[in-house]
Parts: structure tokens; C-alpha cells; sequence
């Protein structure tokens, strides 16, 4: 499906707009020299040019111009992301835009920590916070005072680190408030009921706390903020906190059996410990709602804090999309019963799709519509997920993914940027100012990141890139399209491909996909062991893996793994799976992957694997490889049925 709309977006697979991008560089290089130039043009050149350099420079360009030619030369064994051959992990060429105003804003060399190091990269940071919350359904009105609140990281994993670190905040404020005990109407009575508040009650209580703050004189305003900060949880600690508040308990986040392994590293550099992330059951790869139900009661019941719920959006290994309405409709149910925590979406992979699903006036596109665009895509329950994320309390998306930015740029956007100030930090030889005051907020965001120092380029890279193609339907969801319609063109190829190779491999879809991520799981015909297919599997991918050692021409196509575990299967969907593959349930204990099963994964990212120009489909000729591969091994992997 060729979108005229995407020719000028990227360098391209055979680099087809090299010149439009060499113009762009050059001219932008010209014009930072001018600029250079012209801060002062009465002051001297410092450095001698032309007949007056020193041998010194000409051997110190030669040492430079060597190392960078070897450089050079060592990189022509990377990856090849921008081909349509590549298949595997989360990652694509990238968009021009972005590289574009990437390379044109690293000389200036800007420090997105505050104002004062980074005068205009923050502001565009600033604004393209606004543009994903717009995209992600929240309020991106900087007029109204509920408005979301989003900021750029190095990528996920910090991501949901800050999402971990703002719901803990939330939690804790009012039980140090109560704590602090000013004379505010509104206080819950007891401890437990403060530290069970819905994030949205913790915001109401901490902005009547600001506006308490502003009607004091100085002297007393400094009072009371001491007396406040001595009691929370970010000055006491999480042992001295609860030791402090002996009937509450180390909240546990929940999260889905697939989620990402940046929450085990989350829990743990928040002090709770890995114990406190507890997986909920899945049914089909995506999060069941009613074991979430039954978790949440057993919690309750005996006494057991909650910080954080963790619905997936676009699974790192399957691409599937958890319930978030079911979700955040929980958290609404489960408040009311005295039982309150946060959701936050992460949406590391899928999030970009919300571009999909987004009118160029904000609105959520009708269902219908999009089905009848997409032929069939997205299913209701898919639906449903996107039109939810709105109503989650943080979001967790990756520029460096489905945005097509360079890495690292990943993205933590909030609801409420009210909530922020929470996660302040002062430092006099940086930040100077009332960090309540959202204008201050707005230019030092440093006070409230885990990074100390963070590129500006990235912002500017991240926030030209939507302008020149804003996140609605019509525009950058056109990019996205063109993966949701290679993913359903893969599905269909998958089901040739299975007939095609009856008799000698048994092809298995194990997840009907929600995004453009689609696994296959393959099996020598008359093999019934788990560990044979694994070691078949894993000789497919040593012919699809790239390998340092060697020309990346060695390779016609480049895919990746994953495996099926039966704990995040659960029973019924391990008994499908296996029974598609004829393979014996009991020889899951003998598998050398620890009772698991080896699949191929793969991401259809690359605009161009259906390339219409020159009617070629790289998905066709992916599986014609994969045939040759799979008759070639299947022989020696098999082990018949005993």
C-alpha cells in the first residue's frame, strides 16, 4: 500500500533522498556557522585558518579523518533497520524530520535541565509533551490547570521509573499531610484512608496545601513547608515512613505476566523489592480483568496497599493491547471501596497508534470508521483500550519506537500537571524560583526528571517531527497505517505459508495480533518434543539473527525470538498452542528453555515491505527464505512420536 504522503519522510532503503538530506545538513551547518560568526563579528578568529595552521592541525585532521574512516568502515556491519528486510526488533528507519533537526541542534549543544542552559530546546520539550497528551486523549490545554504534563526521557524504562515515582508521591502525600496537620477542610481521618485516596483526590489536597501556602507570609510559609517535608515519605524514606505509620503496608504494583522487565528494575530502585510486583493472569496475552478483580479483593481484604496497576499497550513480545478502560474503571470501583491506586499505561510500543485513532481536532475517531479504513482493524476491545488512555494517570511512549526518533527519546506524559511538583528538587546553582509556580515548572524540568543532564536535540527532533507530520489520522497515523496493513498482510502470509508447508513444519499463530507486532510458532511435522522444535527454532533464527562477524549481505532477512511460557499462557491457551503444534504436553518439563517454547517474532515497522512501486512484497519473499530454511532443518530437528 503506497502513501505518496511518505516518499520525502525517510532516507529510504536505498537511500533515495540522500540529496534532499545532504541539503538539509549543509545548509543547516552553514547557517550554526554564520550564527557563530555573528555573536560578535568584531572578535578575532581564535583559531589560525588556511596557510597560517600549524603541521600540528594537519596531523591531528589525518589521526581524525583515520579513526573516523575506520569508524565508518565498522559500521557498515551494523544492523540494517532502514531495510524492508528487517523484521525483527522495535526499530525502523528513521524519519527525516527528526534526524534532521537532531543534527541541527547538537552543535548548540543544549542542556534540557532549565531555561537558563537550554532557552529554546525546553519550551519545544514543553510542547511536544503537549502534543503526545493531545494525541493520548488528555487535556493538553496549558490554559486550563488540569492540563497533562509531559516530558521526554532516555527512553521507556525511565519512563515507567518516573510513573513509578510519581503514583509513590501521590500516595504518600496525604498521610504526611495529615501528618503535618494544617488546618485543612478535606483531610481523611485516619491514615489508611489517606494513603487509599485516588490519585485525583491526592491533586485536589495537594493544590488546597499551595493555596494554603499563598496566604501566609513569607517566614510562615517556610515553616510550614518544613513541617510538611519532615514527614514525607521522600525525606523519611520507605522503611522510616511505614515505621512511622505502623497500619500501612509497602504498596505492591500489578502488572500483566507480559510486562516489561523495566518494572522488576522499577521496584527495585524504588526500595519496595521485587516481591511487591505481582503479575496478574492473562488471557490471550492480554490482561483478564476478572483475575485483576479477584487480586484486587484478595489485597484488600487482608489489609494489602496497592500503589499501581499496569495495563500494557502493544505487549514487547506479542504486540497485543490490554483492557485499559476495564482497567481504569477498576481503579474508579476499587477507590470507592477504600482501596486507591494509580494507573499508568505503558504504552512504550503502541502508544504512537494512538495517532490512529485521533481526529486532526483531538477527537477519537469512530470505530466504525477506522474498520471500515483499516479493512476490520481495530477490534472493539482495541478500541475501547485507546479511547481509555485518557482517563489512565500517567503514560509511558517512545519516540524512539513507533515516532521514528533516533535514539534515546522516550516520553512520560502525566494527566495532571499539578501533580509534578511532587517529584521537585532543589538545587540553588540550578533552579531559582517557586517551585509551585507552574511557570517555573514549565523552565526547570530538571527539578522533576531522573536524568541530570539531557540532550535538547532530542526534544527539537521529537517536536519538528510532529509538526511536519502532526499525530492525527491523517497525517503521521497515514505512517502507522502503512504497519497495521503490513501486520494483517503478514497474518494472511502466515496461513499460506502453514498450507504450503504441510507435511514437513506445523505453523501456529499463537495471538491474533492488535498492533503490527505478529509471531509465528513453527514445528517439524512429525516432532511431538518441546525441546526438539525449540532447537529447530533457534537454528531458524541463527539464519535470521545478524551476525558481527559477518557481511550483513550474508543475510537475506533479519527476524527475532521470543518464547511462550505456560505461567503467562495459562492452561487453556498452553493446551491450544500445543495441540496446534502436535507437540506433548509432558515433554514441556523436559525443555532445555526451562517448559517454554521457542517462537519467530516479528515487527512490521518499515514502510516500505510492501513496496507497490516495484511490485514487491518483502512478506512473500520472507516466507519463500523461511521455506527454504524450514526444509532445509526440519529433517534433522525432528524427534517422531515414540
Amino acid at each position: 500500500m503506497s502513501d505518496p504522503l511518505l516518499h520525502p519522510c525517510f532516507l529510504g532503503p536505498y537511500g533515495e533522498n540522500d540529496a534532499l538530506l545532504e541539503k538539509l545538513v549543509v545548509e543547516f551547518l552553514r547557517d550554526h556557522v554564520y550564527w557563530r560568526r555573528n555573536l560578535h563579528p568584531e572578535d578575532p578568529p581564535a583559531i589560525p585558518t588556511g596557510a597560517d595552521r600549524q603541521p600540528s592541525f594537519q596531523a591531528f585532521e589525518a589521526r581524525m579523518r583515520r579513526e573516523l574512516h575506520t569508524l565508518s568502515a565498522a559500521l557498515k556491519r551494523s544492523v540494517p533497520f532502514h531495510s524492508p528486510r528487517y523484521l525483527g526488533h522495535m526499530v525502523s528507519d528513521l524519519l527525516l524530520p527528526g534526524l534532521a533537526a537532531w543534527w541541527l541542534t547538537l552543535p548548540y549543544n543544549p542542556n534540557n535541565v532549565s531555561e537558563e542552559a537550554a532557552p529554546v530546546t525546553i519550551g519545544l520539550e514543553l510542547k511536544a509533551g503537549l502534543q503526545l497528551a493531545r494525541m493520548l486523549g488528555f487535556d493538553a490545554d496549558p490554559a486550563q490547570p488540569g492540563c497533562a504534563y509531559g516530558h521526554l526521557c532516555s527512553g521507556g524504562t525511565v519512563a515507567n521509573f518516573q510513573g513509578l515515582r510519581l503514583a509513590l508521591a501521590l500516595k504518600a502525600f496525604p498521610v504526611a499531610l495529615r501528618a503535618a496537620a494544617p488546618p485543612l477542610p478535606g483531610l481523611p481521618d485516619d491514615d489508611r484512608a489517606a494513603f487509599n485516596l485516588a490519585p485525583a483526590r491526592a491533586i485536589a489536597l495537594l493544590t488546597q496545601w499551595q493555596a494554603f501556602l499563598r496566604g501566609l507570609a513569607p517566614a510562615e510559609r517556610r515553616r510550614w513547608r518544613g513541617r510538611l517535608e519532615n514527614e514525607r515519605l521522600e525525606q523519611l524514606g520507605l522503611a522510616g515512613f511505614l515505621a512511622r505509620h505502623p497500619t500501612l503496608t509497602a504498596p505492591v504494583v500489578l502488572a500483566p505476566v507480559t510486562a516489561h522487565y523495566s518494572w522488576s528494575k522499577g521496584v527495585k530502585l524504588l526500595g519496595l523489592g521485587r516481591d511487591q510486583l505481582l503479575t496478574v493472569p492473562e488471557t490471550g496475552m492480554r490482561l483478564d480483568l476478572a483475575a485483576l478483580d479477584a487480586v484486587l479483593a484478595r489485597l484488600h481484604r487482608h489489609g494489602q496497599d496497592v500503589l499501581m496497576v499496569v495495563p500494557v499497550l502493544g505487549s514487547t513480545e506479542f504486540g497485543t493491547v490490554d483492557p485499559v478502560d476495564g482497567v481504569v474503571a477498576a481503579r474508579d470501583r476499587w477507590a470507592a471501596l477504600g482501596l486507591g491506586f494509580s494507573v499508568h499505561v505503558d504504552g512504550a510500543w503502541g502508544g504512537y497508534l494512538a495517532s490512529l485513532f485521533r481526529e486532526p481536532d483531538g477527537g477519537l475517531r469512530p470505530l466504525a470508521a477506522m474498520q471500515a479504513e483499516h479493512d476490520g482493524f481495530p477490534a472493539p476491545a482495541v478500541h475501547a483500550a485507546y479511547a481509555a488512555i485518557g482517563r489512565a494517570d500517567s503514560v509511558t511512549v517512545d519516540p524512539h519506537k513507533l515516532g521514528y526518533i533516533p535514539y534515546g527519546a522516550g516520553a512520560f506524559v502525566a494527566r495532571d500537571r499539578r501533580a509534578m511538583p511532587l517529584l521537585g528538587e532543589a538545587a540553588d546553582y540550578v533552579f531559582d524560583g517557586d517551585p509551585d509556580d507552574p511557570a517555573v515548572q514549565a523552565r526547570q524540568l530538571g527539578r522533576y526528571l531522573l536524568e541530570g543532564s539531557k540532550s535538547g536535540a532530542a526534544a527539537a527532533a521529537v517536536y519538528v517531527s510532529h509538526q511536519v507530520l502532526p499525530l492525527d489520522h491523517r497525517n503521521f497515523g497515514r505512517l502507522l497505517a502503512q504497519g497495521v496493513f503490513a501486520a494483517r498482510q503478514f497474518r494472511a502470509a502466515a496461513d499460506r505459508f502453514a498450507e504450503r508447508m504441510a507435511g514437513q513444519v506445523r505453523v501456529c499463530v499463537p495471538f491474533e495480533p492488535d498492533s503490527n507486532l505478529v509471531t509465528v510458532a513453527l514445528n517439524p511435522w512429525q516432532n511431538r518434543d518441546v525441546a526438539a522444535m525449540n532447537r529447530f527454532v533457534r537454528a531458524l533464527y541463527e539464519r535470521l539473527r545478524a551476525d558481527t562477524e559477518a557481511p550483513v549481505q550474508g543475510r537475506a532477512f533479519f527476524g527475532s525470538i521470543t518464547t511462550l511460557r505456560p505461567d503467562a499462557l495459562g492452561r487453556a491457551d498452553t493446551g491450544r498452542v500445543l495441540a496446534a503444534l502436535h507437540l506433548d504436553p509432558a515433554s514441556l518439563d523436559r525443555a532445555e528453555d526451562g517448559d517454554r517454547l521457542v517462537i519467530l517474532r516479528h515487527t512490521l515497522m518499515n514502510p516500505y515491505v510492501i513496496d507497490e512501486e516495484n511490485g514487491i512484497s518483502y512478506i512473500d519473499r520472507y516466507f519463500d527464505h523461511l521455506a527454504g530454511l524450514a526444509a532445509m532443518l526440519a529433517p534433522a530437528a525432528a524427534a517422531p512420536a515414540a
